[in-house]
């Protein structure tokens, strides 16, 4: 096993897509709810596991996060199994702050290599450094490579090679003791005695400055396309201007350019749904393999377009460095309801799924910053809500301008549904901040990575690793879902032995016994019976409501589910849908996964019980005005 290390917003994302390609994994570290990104690189004797530590600008842990790159340079960690092999990533356009973050990580009896990032930059900015020279100084091997090309990387894939065959391209700093209360370890040629953290500090600066001259180091010439493009998106007032331009451009897009490929994905289900119902023979299997799988899966797969464009975005956004100005920006508006900038990333990865946001959120350092962020993170409109608000606003919303060509009608109910999750969010944090969990937010410091082209690469590989999570919960979760569901429409039997018409079967019985509590809300019982499917994951009712459709319309198994809503449903009754999917808690990993982070319940059922009424008279109001 080799660790991949360095600070954040350095590359390593780029360079551990480039080495594994899409022999990736995600899963947690042992013991804790943090992600762990891990891969297999391919060589000529062999394989290695990669993984990806979080990124950290030192080993003093102010955070789990932190604290589990510590523990598993060290081999803290389950089973205490030690690396063979350390792979640090450093930005070469900012080499002597970086250097800082290396000298953290050196000494510690591994086989390391010294990667440095961002070659090509360096030499376009008339930036320069002696590879070899700081080779000679830190006691490792060090590479100047260029992460988004895979033809930069014989260095890395030579020391990879070492570790299997044990050549001397593998060769590691002398051991030296880790000071517990501060910055990891010392340096090779520095005392091991822990020094006060100002004057370590000042120490590891020095000593970074003086390995830079040695090493011929030349910083690069600022970058005038990041001086000009910053002087507009970190602007006090053109900054939220751009942001909320560009969240406008992404949700336009995902309608524009989403519409031919669901339509392709749609008719290529309906194809083979036809296709199956007249090959095989009338029978429970055909009606379970059409009717059920079929059109509740299939319902759900068709937003798949949707999801990744959406993903195409966000993954531009990070790898040009924009990502990292959002937060800037969004920072002066959580400041104002108690939280800080740090908690923007966990809430923005929390429109991809709240578990891995609850997750980061171990990155903020204060506790109940870190509480309040996992609290509000479910307001963040999440991709499993994507299939819902797509079906329902491309059902009841026409299409049709608002700005021209800029801004479609079916886009700005989207951003609206988005805006009314953070309005939610913000409130609910002002909320916590002057109730349960008062306190003043931290400073929020964030170092500003140059802005760079993405990577065709990296975006491929982020957005085949998104549909396959998509596909596998399709597979998985709604499959099983379907199954059940379908099963439930087939009892009781009647008494010729066919199945008995839906609203009497057993599953339309159980949706009449949850009518009464939800028909205020204009809902009937299928879409309580949505309701309560949806606990598993929020984009099952899309895929249980085409199952009940399906069923429903036994000789025309083509019917389309939006027309079946368009039937059944009045504009009312669909945004008071909308509304209360903004805001209800559906989603029961992610309960369990707030019970581990919070070390309880308490939270989790106030969380739940608190979205769950704030959707339920959401709901209502839409309704009641509608």
């Amino acid at each position: 096993m080799v660790l991949l290390a360095g600070p954040p917003n350095s590359g390593k994302s780029t360079l551990f897509n480039s080495l594994t390609g899409l022999r990736q994994r995600v899963a947690n570290y042992p013991g804790v709810t943090v992600e762990r990104r891990s891969g297999v690189v391919r060589l000529a004797s062999g394989r290695v596991e990669l993984v990806d530590l979080p990124g950290v600008h030192g080993l003093s842990p102010r955070s789990l996060d932190q604290l589990v790159t510590r523990r598993a340079l060290l081999g803290e960690t389950e089973g205490g199994l030690r690396p063979d092999g350390l792979v640090i990533l450093l930005d070469s356009t900012r080499l002597r702050s970086h250097l800082m973050v290396a000298e953290s990580f050196l000494g510690l009896g591994t086989p390391t290599l010294v990667v440095l990032a961002m070659a090509d930059e360096l030499g376009q900015r008339d930036g320069t450094v002696e590879a070899a020279e700081l080779s000679r100084e830190l006691g490792v091997e060090v590479a100047l490579v260029d992460a988004r090309d895979p033809g930069t990387l014989g260095s890395v894939h030579s020391f990879l090679e070492a570790l299997l065959t044990g050549g001397e391209e593998a060769r590691a700093c002398p051991a030296v003791a880790v000071a517990d209360s501060h910055v990891a370890q010392s340096p090779p040629h520095a005392p091991t005695r822990p020094l006060p953290v100002v004057d370590l500090f000042s120490a590891r600066r020095e000593r970074a400055r003086q390995l830079g001259r040695t090493a011929g180091y030349r910083a690069p010439r600022e970058s005038v396309v990041t001086k000009r493009l910053d002087a507009l998106a970190l602007h006090r007032i053109w900054g939220p201007v751009v942001f909320l331009g560009v969240v406008a451009l992404v949700f336009q897009t995902i309608f524009a350019w989403a519409v031919p490929l669901m339509d392709a994905t749609e008719a290529m289900i309906g194809i083979s749904g036809r296709y199956l119902h007249g090959i095989m023979p009338d029978g429970w299997l055909r009606s379970l393999l059409v009717e059920g799988v079929w059109a509740g899966v299939g319902s759900v797969i068709v937003f798949l377009p949707q999801i990744l464009i959406l993903f195409f975005f966000i993954a531009l956004m990070e790898d040009s460095g924009y990502m990292a100005r959002a937060a800037v920006v969004a920072d002066r508006l959580m400041h104002r309801v108690g939280l800080e900038g740090r908690s923007f990333l966990p809430l923005l990865s929390a429109y991809a799924c709240a578990i891995p946001a609850i997750m980061s959120a171990r990155a903020v350092e204060d506790e109940r910053d870190r509480l309040t962020t996992i609290f509000v993170a479910p307001f963040m409109t999440c991709s499993a809500r994507l299939p819902v608000y797509a079906l329902l606003i491309a059902a009841f919303v026409p299409a049709g301008p608002v700005l021209g060509p800029i801004l479609g009608r079916q886009a700005a109910v989207l951003i609206g549904l988005y805006a009314l999750g953070l309005v939610a969010a913000i409130g609910t944090a002002a909320l916590l901040k002057r109730t349960l969990l008062r306190g003043r937010p931290l400073p929020f410091v964030m170092e500003m990575p140059p802005y760079r082209m993405p990577s065709a690469r990296s975006v491929a590989t982020r957005l085949l690793d998104r549909a396959k999570v998509f596909l596998r919960r399709a597979g998985k979760i709604i499959l099983a879902v379907t199954v059940v569901l379908w099963v439930l429409t087939q009892l009781p039997r009647t008494p010729d032995g066919g199945s008995p018409p839906i609203e009497e079967s057993a599953l339309g019985r159980m949706g009449q016994l949850i009518e009464p509590a939800i028909e205020p809300l204009g809902f009937d019982w299928r879409i309580g019976i949505g309701l309560v499917t949806s606990l598993a994951a929020r984009e099952v009712i899309v895929g249980t409501l085409g199952t009940i459709y399906g069923v429903e319309a036994e000789d025309d198994t083509t019917l389309e589910l939006r027309a079946a809503l368009q039937r059944d449903m009045d504009l009312g009754s669909a945004v008071a849908l909308l509304v209360f999917f903004a805001f209800a808690l559906q989603c029961m990993s992610t309960v369990a996964v707030m019970r581990r982070e919070t070390g309880g319940w308490r939270w989790p059922s106030l969380q739940f019980a608190y979205m769950l009424a704030l959707a339920y008279l959401g709901a209502w109001a839409a309704k009641s005005i509608l």
